[in-house]
């Protein structure tokens, strides 16, 4: 039986002899058929359920938990934060971001294409995770995240956060509606779009600007430049789903943890 070999941030790795775990998993070790194929952890797809708690079980278990240690929200493409503590039991209210200062809680964010985003503060031993869309991107999750993670005894410059893999530029296709919400927030986006071969539509560079939040945010980032429309053997991706007319999707989830003592 093959185990979820998560991908590992070389930026967040640094937090290891600190007790923080993290991993960035793909599809790849789980029990999921068909479209969702693999490590499938989405409760919102029309996968298999109990396919999809084995899927989850194993990803807590990577980081020695029972399942009902990993949190996870009902994602609304918000910029609402939620703060986890030891009375947690389970629930998921919605939101897309949350932050601990917990040992054993596993925080995890769901993805496929938007940006899952990890933060770890190895001094003040504090921990979040972010699922940043568009919307999140535009309205504030990560900075959010960073002021809830200050709330717990975090310092901004001891905060070091990486953003996952999400779909790149080149693979985001936009129209001018798109183009247009961005500049009537901040003209300065405009730098994150770029004409596209069709008429009037743009190439969006989310990761770009979600990096350039982080770091004008004030922490350390980190951008694991990772595609995940192109590579369907790694990554569930909505948008090559919606390009391939199938049904639905899976979602692949990154976590972080602080490790017992």
């Amino acid at each position: 039986m093959q185990d979820p070999t998560p991908i590992e941030s070389p930026l967040l790795a640094r937090c290891t002899h600190d007790g923080i775990r993290h991993g960035f998993f793909t599809r790849q070790g789980g029990v999921s058929k068909g479209i969702y194929e693999g490590l499938n952890v989405g409760l919102g797809s029309r996968d298999m359920r109990d396919d999809v708690v084995e899927n989850r079980r194993r990803v807590a278990g990577y980081f020695g938990q029972p399942l009902e240690r990993l949190a996870t929200v009902n994602q609304v493409h918000s910029p609402d934060v939620i703060t986890v503590d030891a009375a947690y039991a389970g629930e998921r209210p919605s939101a897309d971001a949350l932050v601990t200062a917990t040992p054993g809680v596993v925080l995890g964010v769901l993805a496929a294409d938007c940006g899952p985003i990890l933060f770890a503060d190895p001094k003040n031993r504090v921990v979040g995770a972010a699922h940043a869309g568009w919307k999140g991107a535009l309205f504030g999750v990560a900075e959010n995240t960073i002021t809830a993670m200050i709330a717990l005894g975090a310092e901004r410059q001891s905060i070091l956060a990486c953003l996952g893999p999400s779909i790149a530029k080149a693979s985001y296709e936009v129209g001018p509606e798109f183009f247009a919400r961005f500049m009537d927030e901040d003209q300065r986006f405009a730098a994150f779009f770029s004409p596209s071969q069709k008429a009037g539509h743009y190439q969006f560079d989310l990761p770009g600007l979600t990096t350039e939040r982080l770091r004008e945010a004030g922490v350390t980032a980190e951008n694991l430049d990772m595609d995940t429309y192109p590579d369907p053997e790694r990554f569930f991706s909505y948008r090559r789903t919606t390009h391939a007319g199938e049904p639905d999707y899976g979602r692949q989830i990154s976590a972080i943890a602080l490790m017992e003592e």
